[in-house]
């Protein structure tokens, strides 16, 4: 038994520790959020559908970080008009806030973090790009940005927008 079960348990232990790097990897590819935001059409109340391209070495990861860049531009970039769209602006428009909360959003943006509430991603919309040693993979993401406001309020990063002025 224990011939069996040693061979198996090494297995299990390799593989757990490539995911792991793999999402180091992922999480080191994307700490300088290198996306881009833009709109991919009209949403239900509440919700902004965008399209996130992310770069990175590989496309799979890419695209697991697609829904954290989605909820990042929300807050912090906000997104051009186009496809029938207005400008949004950032929920957090203030300069230095992400540097101010830096404990709140490194645990918010961590993996497996409170961000994936407020993001899904859109199926059959992923596209993927080489550009040079990388690749840029744009995903279509619903980011429930109503839900991230009243959360990022509770947490008191933003005023709420009937506090005035």
């Amino acid at each position: 038994m224990r011939k069996i079960l040693f061979p198996l348990l090494a297995v299990a232990f390799v593989l757990s520790s490539c995911s792991a790097a793999r999402q180091s990897l992922a999480n080191k590819d994307t700490a300088q959020y290198r996306y881009e935001i833009e709109c991919a059409g009209n949403a239900i109340q509440g919700t902004y559908l965008v399209k996130v391209w992310t770069y990175s070495r590989s496309a799979g990861i890419a695209e697991n970080q697609c829904r954290k860049n989605a909820v990042h531009g929300v807050i912090f970039k906000g997104y051009g008009g186009g496809q029938g769209c207005v400008s949004q602006r950032p929920l957090a428009p203030q300069p230095g806030i992400e540097t101010q909360y830096k404990d709140y959003f490194d645990s918010f943006f961590a993996t497996g973090g409170e961000f994936q509430k407020y993001a899904s991603i859109i199926s059959g919309t992923t596209e993927t790009v080489r550009v040079g040693n990388e690749y840029k993979v744009g995903v279509v993401v619903s980011v429930r940005k109503d839900d991230l406001r009243k959360a990022l309020e509770a947490a008191g990063i933003l005023r709420k927008l009937n506090s005035g002025f």
